[in-house]
């Protein structure tokens, strides 16, 4: 972590983590809303509460704002979750054959 501060490689760092951390969770709410729908929620709420406590619970800044990042895109995901729900309504995403659906 030195070295990024070093060379003032820290901002890219985090874009670069933002990034991929956000590039994760879309396949994850689509896998997610697939095989437990919006019943799920809820874990995204906890690992959401989870993250923010870890980023305070950190000193270095870069670690902090990493674990910042993925604790609102795990609030945001609550919201993702539900819109997938609409976007297999509409036929744009498969339906799980193994589950029941209100619609």
């Amino acid at each position: 972590m030195e070295l990024l501060t070093t060379y003032h490689l820290a901002g890219l760092f985090i874009g670069i983590c933002t990034f991929l951390i956000i590039g994760l969770f879309h396949p994850v709410v689509v896998k997610a809303e697939y095989y437990w729908g919006t019943r799920c929620w809820w874990v995204f709420l906890l690992l959401g509460i989870a993250g923010v406590i870890a980023s305070f619970s950190v000193e270095n800044i870069i670690l902090a704002s990493l674990l910042g990042v993925f604790a609102f895109s795990s609030f945001w995901t609550i919201k993702e979750v539900f819109e997938q729900e609409e976007r297999v309504k509409k036929g744009w995403f498969p339906k799980n054959p193994k589950r029941t659906y209100k619609f």
